[in-house]
Protein backbone atom coordinates (compact mmCIF):
# COMPACT_ATOMS: atom_id res chain seq x y z
CA UNK A 1 0.00 0.00 0.00
CA UNK A 2 1.08 3.99 -1.16
CA UNK A 3 1.71 6.12 1.39
CA UNK A 4 -1.28 7.76 0.63
CA UNK A 5 -3.65 4.68 0.97
CA UNK A 6 -2.19 3.92 4.14
CA UNK A 7 -2.36 7.56 5.55
CA UNK A 8 -5.76 7.47 4.38
CA UNK A 9 -7.75 4.14 5.42
CA UNK A 10 -5.98 5.02 9.05
CA UNK A 11 -7.70 8.60 9.26
CA UNK A 12 -11.29 6.62 8.37
CA UNK A 13 -9.95 3.98 10.68
CA UNK A 14 -8.88 6.44 13.28
CA UNK A 15 -12.59 8.80 13.55
CA UNK A 16 -14.62 5.90 13.42
CA UNK A 17 -12.95 3.72 16.12
CA UNK A 18 -15.26 2.49 18.49
CA UNK A 19 -12.50 2.29 21.50
CA UNK A 20 -12.27 6.21 21.03
CA UNK A 21 -15.93 8.09 20.81
CA UNK A 22 -15.03 11.08 21.22
CA UNK A 23 -15.46 12.38 17.40
CA UNK A 24 -18.59 10.15 17.30
CA UNK A 25 -20.29 11.44 20.49
CA UNK A 26 -19.78 15.30 19.06
CA UNK A 27 -20.24 14.58 15.73
CA UNK A 28 -23.44 13.20 16.95
CA UNK A 29 -24.23 15.77 19.04
CA UNK A 30 -23.53 18.52 16.10
CA UNK A 31 -25.72 16.96 13.70
CA UNK A 32 -28.66 15.70 15.96
CA UNK A 33 -31.09 18.71 15.28
CA UNK A 34 -30.65 18.09 11.46
CA UNK A 35 -32.89 15.94 8.80
CA UNK A 36 -32.09 15.04 5.72
CA UNK A 37 -33.65 18.22 4.03
CA UNK A 38 -31.64 20.51 6.00
CA UNK A 39 -28.55 18.90 3.37
CA UNK A 40 -27.13 22.28 2.65
CA UNK A 41 -27.29 23.76 6.00
CA UNK A 42 -25.42 20.45 7.24
CA UNK A 43 -23.00 21.17 4.82
CA UNK A 44 -21.75 24.44 6.27
CA UNK A 45 -21.88 22.76 9.61
CA UNK A 46 -19.40 19.86 8.42
CA UNK A 47 -17.87 22.39 6.48
CA UNK A 48 -16.54 24.82 9.44
CA UNK A 49 -15.69 21.91 11.54
CA UNK A 50 -13.79 20.89 8.85
CA UNK A 51 -12.05 23.84 8.47
CA UNK A 52 -11.05 24.37 12.08
CA UNK A 53 -9.73 20.78 12.77
CA UNK A 54 -7.97 21.08 9.50
CA UNK A 55 -5.91 24.14 10.60
CA UNK A 56 -4.73 22.77 13.93
CA UNK A 57 -4.21 18.94 12.44
CA UNK A 58 -1.68 20.53 10.34
CA UNK A 59 -0.23 23.08 12.79
CA UNK A 60 0.70 21.00 15.47
CA UNK A 61 1.59 18.09 12.65
CA UNK A 62 4.33 20.40 11.94
CA UNK A 63 5.49 21.54 15.42
CA UNK A 64 4.43 24.88 14.78
CA UNK A 65 1.36 24.89 17.43
CA UNK A 66 1.80 22.12 20.40
CA UNK A 67 -0.43 21.82 23.19
CA UNK A 68 -0.63 19.84 26.02
CA UNK A 69 -2.04 16.12 25.17
CA UNK A 70 -3.89 16.24 28.97
CA UNK A 71 -5.65 19.65 28.25
CA UNK A 72 -6.43 18.60 24.63
CA UNK A 73 -8.22 15.68 26.08
CA UNK A 74 -10.39 17.52 28.66
CA UNK A 75 -10.83 20.13 26.54
CA UNK A 76 -12.55 17.85 23.53
CA UNK A 77 -14.91 16.55 26.04
CA UNK A 78 -15.91 19.91 27.23
CA UNK A 79 -17.05 20.34 23.46
CA UNK A 80 -19.35 17.32 23.41
CA UNK A 81 -21.24 18.45 26.73
CA UNK A 82 -21.37 22.37 24.94
CA UNK A 83 -23.09 21.00 21.85
CA UNK A 84 -25.18 18.48 23.78
CA UNK A 85 -26.50 20.82 26.01
CA UNK A 86 -26.87 23.67 22.97
CA UNK A 87 -29.32 21.02 21.53
CA UNK A 88 -31.07 20.71 25.04
CA UNK A 89 -31.44 24.57 25.44
CA UNK A 90 -32.89 24.57 22.10
CA UNK A 91 -36.70 24.96 21.96
CA UNK A 92 -37.45 24.34 18.66
CA UNK A 93 -34.89 21.74 18.29
CA UNK A 94 -34.71 23.16 14.56
CA UNK A 95 -32.00 25.06 12.66
CA UNK A 96 -34.16 27.98 11.38
CA UNK A 97 -31.47 30.84 11.55
CA UNK A 98 -29.32 31.31 8.92
CA UNK A 99 -25.58 31.74 10.55
CA UNK A 100 -26.61 30.01 14.11
CA UNK A 101 -23.75 30.08 16.52
CA UNK A 102 -23.75 26.59 15.66
CA UNK A 103 -21.78 27.02 13.10
CA UNK A 104 -19.10 29.19 15.16
CA UNK A 105 -18.88 26.41 17.93
CA UNK A 106 -18.31 23.83 14.93
CA UNK A 107 -15.15 25.95 14.19
CA UNK A 108 -14.08 26.45 17.15
CA UNK A 109 -14.23 22.89 18.18
CA UNK A 110 -12.70 21.65 15.37
CA UNK A 111 -9.70 23.51 16.10
CA UNK A 112 -9.72 21.71 19.19
CA UNK A 113 -10.35 18.35 17.80
CA UNK A 114 -7.58 19.02 15.17
CA UNK A 115 -5.06 18.87 18.57
CA UNK A 116 -6.59 15.36 19.09
CA UNK A 117 -5.97 14.22 15.62
CA UNK A 118 -2.80 15.39 15.17
CA UNK A 119 -1.45 12.56 18.16
CA UNK A 120 -1.80 9.54 15.90
CA UNK A 121 -0.32 11.03 12.70
CA UNK A 122 2.43 12.37 14.63
CA UNK A 123 3.42 9.30 16.16
CA UNK A 124 3.35 7.70 12.22
CA UNK A 125 5.40 10.23 10.77
CA UNK A 126 8.17 9.78 13.02
CA UNK A 127 11.18 12.45 11.89
CA UNK A 128 9.84 12.49 8.13
CA UNK A 129 10.17 16.27 7.10
CA UNK A 130 8.24 16.01 3.65
CA UNK A 131 4.36 15.04 4.96
CA UNK A 132 2.19 17.43 2.80
CA UNK A 133 1.17 14.00 1.14
CA UNK A 134 0.63 11.84 4.27
CA UNK A 135 -1.10 14.61 6.39
CA UNK A 136 -3.59 15.70 2.92
CA UNK A 137 -4.39 11.93 2.83
CA UNK A 138 -4.90 11.51 6.67
CA UNK A 139 -7.29 14.36 6.56
CA UNK A 140 -9.22 13.51 3.45
CA UNK A 141 -9.43 10.05 5.52
CA UNK A 142 -10.99 11.81 9.01
CA UNK A 143 -13.37 13.45 6.56
CA UNK A 144 -14.74 10.00 4.40
CA UNK A 145 -14.84 8.76 8.33
CA UNK A 146 -16.94 11.67 9.48
CA UNK A 147 -19.43 11.83 6.22
CA UNK A 148 -19.96 7.76 7.35
CA UNK A 149 -20.78 8.96 10.47
CA UNK A 150 -22.59 12.04 9.42
CA UNK A 151 -24.79 9.34 7.00
CA UNK A 152 -25.83 7.09 10.03
CA UNK A 153 -26.94 9.57 12.25
CA UNK A 154 -29.18 11.20 9.56
CA UNK A 155 -30.57 7.66 8.60
CA UNK A 156 -31.45 6.66 12.06
CA UNK A 157 -33.11 9.92 12.66
CA UNK A 158 -34.96 8.79 9.88
CA UNK A 159 -35.77 5.78 11.10
CA UNK A 160 -36.92 6.81 14.29
CA UNK A 161 -38.54 10.19 13.86
CA UNK A 162 -39.93 9.18 9.68
CA UNK A 163 -40.69 5.69 9.95
CA UNK A 164 -41.09 4.71 13.87
CA UNK A 165 -43.33 8.05 14.16
CA UNK A 166 -41.12 9.04 17.44
CA UNK A 167 -41.25 12.65 18.70
CA UNK A 168 -38.05 14.47 17.26
CA UNK A 169 -37.65 16.39 20.07
CA UNK A 170 -38.33 14.01 22.50
CA UNK A 171 -35.16 11.98 20.31
CA UNK A 172 -33.27 14.92 20.37
CA UNK A 173 -33.67 15.51 24.22
CA UNK A 174 -32.79 11.55 24.95
CA UNK A 175 -30.10 11.48 22.76
CA UNK A 176 -28.13 14.88 23.89
CA UNK A 177 -28.81 13.83 27.66
CA UNK A 178 -27.36 10.51 27.10
CA UNK A 179 -23.97 12.78 24.90
CA UNK A 180 -23.76 15.44 27.70
CA UNK A 181 -24.04 12.37 30.40
CA UNK A 182 -20.88 10.88 28.88
CA UNK A 183 -19.20 13.73 28.17
CA UNK A 184 -19.52 14.86 31.80
CA UNK A 185 -17.58 11.59 32.73
CA UNK A 186 -15.26 12.37 30.65
CA UNK A 187 -14.32 15.68 31.60
CA UNK A 188 -14.23 14.35 36.02
CA UNK A 189 -11.88 11.55 34.35
CA UNK A 190 -9.79 14.06 32.65
CA UNK A 191 -8.85 17.20 34.43
CA UNK A 192 -5.64 18.13 34.12
CA UNK A 193 -4.97 18.25 38.31
CA UNK A 194 -1.53 16.93 38.62
CA UNK A 195 1.82 18.36 37.54
CA UNK A 196 3.41 15.03 37.84
CA UNK A 197 1.00 12.62 35.63
CA UNK A 198 1.57 13.03 32.42
CA UNK A 199 2.00 17.23 32.31
CA UNK A 200 5.11 17.16 29.95
CA UNK A 201 3.26 15.14 27.50
CA UNK A 202 2.34 16.78 24.41
CA UNK A 203 -0.10 15.74 21.91
CA UNK A 204 2.08 12.98 20.51
CA UNK A 205 0.98 9.81 21.35
CA UNK A 206 -0.60 6.37 19.76
CA UNK A 207 -3.90 5.29 18.92
CA UNK A 208 -7.55 6.95 19.77
CA UNK A 209 -8.31 9.33 22.52
CA UNK A 210 -7.03 8.91 25.84
CA UNK A 211 -9.83 8.05 27.72
CA UNK A 212 -8.93 6.20 31.21
CA UNK A 213 -12.16 4.15 32.56
CA UNK A 214 -14.26 4.88 29.94
CA UNK A 215 -12.80 3.03 26.74
CA UNK A 216 -9.33 2.01 25.66
CA UNK A 217 -6.89 4.35 24.26
CA UNK A 218 -7.77 2.32 20.74
CA UNK A 219 -4.91 0.48 18.62
CA UNK A 220 -1.79 1.13 18.71
CA UNK A 221 -0.03 2.45 15.33
CA UNK A 222 3.95 1.81 15.26
CA UNK A 223 5.75 4.45 13.42
CA UNK A 224 5.57 3.68 9.67
CA UNK A 225 8.66 3.88 7.95
CA UNK A 226 8.37 5.70 4.17
CA UNK A 227 7.49 3.73 1.55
Amino acid sequence: MSNFGLFFQTGIEHITDLNGIDHILFVTALCLRYAVSDWRKLLILVTAFTIGHSITLALSTLNILVFSRDWTEFLIAVTILITAISNLSNREHTVNRKMPLLYLLALVFGLIHGLGFSSLLKSMLGKDENIIVELLAFNLGLEVGQLCIVAVILFLSFIFIRILRRNKREVIVFVSGAIAALALQMMIERIPVSKDQHSNEKTVYSGGYYHPGFCSAGPEYPQQSRL
